[in-house]
């Protein structure tokens, strides 16, 4: 549905999506979106400017898998996925689509592909976006504009995403920490903060470790890499993670990073911090889009 442009499914070892000869004149933008209950992890990347790739990592594995090209912007903190790491469900703007559901929308795709299973058109750009839940009764999106919702509705709810700052990373166990200012009661998209920090304990740690990110304008994650910072604080102690873009606990308390250069790593998440296995390297690919395998169209 929809036209969307797609790339090859094939399946892939870190490091070897196909790459460019010559490197993006500026590093990618990377944003994982972990699994609730899976090692899977979507990985959104930004770049080209006017281009987004969706990929499929699998933690477990050490595998990359790349999927889909869309010449259009993907918005990651208004878009999650399932907690079996199965479904994304995303929202877009892509400029002359050429369906009935229009140019901005929410969609559920397979990941790693943007094929639309079902779709809802949107009045632009100002939409928080919806998730899954585990309460099937939840069904905020009603009826979709295009496809057929019957297959997600046996597994999982779909519930409106209150605009907020850091909505992904909330949903995942991250909570503000104590020195963010609060928000105002009139601040409709949580954008009239100037700092906002959220943090998560490492599991297993019992707290004591902590992941922490500062970011302005965090409800959209729109910012440069660089105005989103990561640091690892443990006691009085804090370890500023400089090369990361984006990082996450996984389950077992490893940290998963994605660099500012575009690489995917697995840390061991204790001083110091060093990549502990392979890794992808996304940050030399250029679009290739191509038609997505026929399981994309398939729940």
């Amino acid at each position: 549905m929809g036209g969307h442009e797609m790339a090859p499914h094939t399946p892939q070892v870190f490091g070897a999506p196909r790459q460019s000869r010559d490197a993006p004149l500026s590093p990618p933008r990377i944003f994982g979106i972990p699994a609730a209950r899976a090692p899977i992890v979507a990985v959104l990347r930004r770049g080209p400017s006017d281009w987004s790739h969706v990929g499929r990592w699998d933690v477990a594995r050490g595998t990359y898998e790349p999927g889909a090209w869309i010449r259009a912007n993907l918005y990651p903190q208004r878009c999650d996925l399932s907690p079996d790491g199965r479904w994304l469900c995303y929202f877009t703007l892509k400029g002359g689509a050429r369906w009935d559901v229009g140019d901005t929308y929410v969609a559920i795709s397979r990941l790693p592909w943007l094929t639309a299973l079902a779709a809802w058109s949107t009045c632009g750009t100002w939409t928080s976006g919806a998730h899954f839940v585990d309460d099937r009764s939840v069904w905020d999106a009603g009826p979709p504009d295009a496809g057929d919702v019957a297959p997600c509705q046996a597994r999982f709810g779909l519930a409106t995403t209150r605009p907020a700052s850091f909505a992904v990373e909330r949903r995942r166990g991250w909570t503000e920490t104590a020195d963010t200012p609060l928000r105002a009661a009139g601040d409709m998209w949580d954008q009239a903060r100037e700092r906002i920090a959220v943090e998560k304990p490492r599991p297993g740690a019992g707290g004591g470790v902590r992941l922490r990110v500062r970011g302005h304008y965090a409800a959209f994650r729109a910012a440069a890499p660089g105005d989103v910072v990561y640091d690892v604080v443990e006691g009085d102690g804090v370890t500023p993670l400089e090369d990361v873009q984006w990082a996450d606990w996984d389950a077992d308390g490893r940290l998963l990073v994605a660099t500012r250069a575009g690489r995917l790593e697995v840390r061991d998440g204790a001083r110091p911090l060093v990549a502990t296995q392979p890794h992808a390297e996304l940050g030399a690919l250029a679009p290739d889009p191509a038609p997505a395998p026929a399981e994309a169209e398939a729940w």
